[in-house]
C-alpha cells in the first residue's frame, strides 16, 4: 500500500490501495470507475479535522465510500454527516426518526399497527437523491441497521465515467437539454403501494428543470443528471420523445462497467456523492426485515459549463 498526496486526481488515476494525506487513513478501491472502502476510522466519535479532510476528499474522487463495522448511534449519524452540509429530511415526514427528523428510516418492519415504520421498497430505480429538489442533495449517508442475508444490495453508478464514454452526438444533444425531475410523478409511478401523498406534501416538491449534463461544483468534471427513476421528461421535447432518451441514456450510464454493487452487513455506513453517481436498491425476499437509516446534505443549484461539452465532443470526433 502507497502513499498518496492528493492532488485532484479521478478515482481512475489512483493507485488500488493507498494511505491518505493527513491521518493515515487506508483506502481500497472496489470497482473500475467508482467505490473505495476506508479504514481507520471510528465514526462513533467525532472526527479529527485531518480525517474529515481525508475523507472528504477521498469522496470527490470515489464518489461512494464503505466504512465497514460501525456503531453509529442516529445522533453520531447526524454527526457526522452534518460535517459536510446541513441536512434535508424525508418530504413525507412519518419516515423520519422521532428524535432526529432530518434522519430517514428505510425500512419494512411494521409497528404494532401493522403500519410501516420507514419508507419501504424506497429508491429501487435509478435515481440521485432530491433532484426533484431547486437545491438536490449533494450527498447521502446510508446506515445498515438490519440487513437481509440475500438481496437488498445497492446499485451504483457512476454518472462522470458514463459521461466521458458516451458518443460525442449524444453529448451533443444532451448539452442543450433540462430534464423536468418530478417527485409526484414518481410517487404515482413507482410507489403506488403507499398512501398517497398529500396536498402538503406534493406543494412541497413542485417539478423541477436541471440540465441534463451538470458540472460537478468542486471537481468540475461534467456528469450526467437525468434518471428513470426522477427525471420524468425533457423540458424541451414532446413528452414521448424525451422520456425514450431518458431511458436510452439511462440504459447507458448503468451498463455494468460504470456500476458498483455494494451488499450490505450490518453496521455498514455508505456515503455517495449524489453530483457525481447516481443509484438503485435491489429487491430482496419480504420474510427478511430490512432496517436503514439515511441522511442527505443539501447542495446547491444544478449548473452546467456548456463550453466542457463542447471541447470533450469536438475532441471525440
Amino acid at each position: 500500500m502507497s502513499s498518496l498526496l492528493y492532488d485532484g486526481a479521478s478515482h481512475e488515476d489512483l493507485p488500488a490501495s493507498y494511505t491518505t494525506r493527513y491521518s493515515g487513513l487506508r483506502v481500497q478501491k472496489l470497482s473500475e470507475h467508482l467505490g473505495a472502502s476506508v479504514e481507520g476510522v471510528d465514526l462513533s466519535s467525532p472526527v479529527s479535522e485531518g480525517k474529515y479532510s481525508d475523507i472528504l476528499t477521498a469522496w470527490l474522487s470515489h464518489g461512494v465510500l464503505v466504512f465497514r463495522a460501525q456503531v453509529l448511534p442516529p445522533a453520531m449519524h447526524v454527526d457526522f454527516s452534518s460535517r459536510f452540509g446541513n441536512l434535508a429530511g424525508h418530504v413525507v415526514s412519518r419516515f423520519g426518526l422521532a428524535d432526529y427528523p432530518q434522519v430517514t428510516i428505510l425500512s419494512n418492519v411494521e409497528n404494532e399497527r401493522g403500519e410501516k415504520i420507514g419508507a419501504d421498497r424506497a429508491g429501487m430505480i435509478w435515481h440521485s437523491d432530491l433532484s426533484f429538489m431547486s437545491k438536490p442533495s449533494l450527498g447521502s449517508f446510508l446506515y445498515g441497521v438490519e440487513c437481509p442475508p440475500q438481496g437488498a444490495d445497492t446499485e451504483f453508478s457512476s454518472t462522470r465515467a458514463a459521461y466521458d464514454a458516451l458518443p460525442a452526438a449524444l453529448v451533443e444533444r444532451l448539452a442543450g437539454l433540462h430534464g423536468v425531475h418530478d417527485y409526484a410523478w414518481h410517487y404515482r409511478t413507482y410507489l403506488s403501494h403507499r398512501t398517497p401523498l398529500t396536498d402538503t406534501e406534493k406543494a412541497l416538491t413542485p417539478a423541477v428543470s436541471h440540465p441534463a449534463l451538470r458540472t460537478h461544483p468542486v471537481t468540475g468534471a461534467t456528469t450526467v443528471y437525468i434518471s428513470e427513476g426522477l427525471t420524468a421528461r425533457i423540458e424541451e421535447l414532446p413528452e414521448a420523445e424525451g422520456r425514450a432518451l431518458i431511458l436510452e441514456v439511462c440504459d447507458f450510464v448503468t451498463q455494468e462497467q460504470f456500476v458498483y454493487r455494494h451488499r450490505w452487513q450490518p453496521n455498514d455506513l455508505v456515503m455517495w456523492d449524489n453530483r457525481a453517481t447516481m443509484h438503485r436498491a435491489t429487491d430482496f425476499a419480504q420474510n427478511y426485515r430490512r432496517l436503514m437509516r439515511r441522511t442527505t446534505v443539501i447542495g446547491d443549484e444544478p449548473f452546467f459549463a456548456a463550453s466542457s461539452a463542447h471541447a470533450r465532443a469536438s475532441q471525440s470526433a
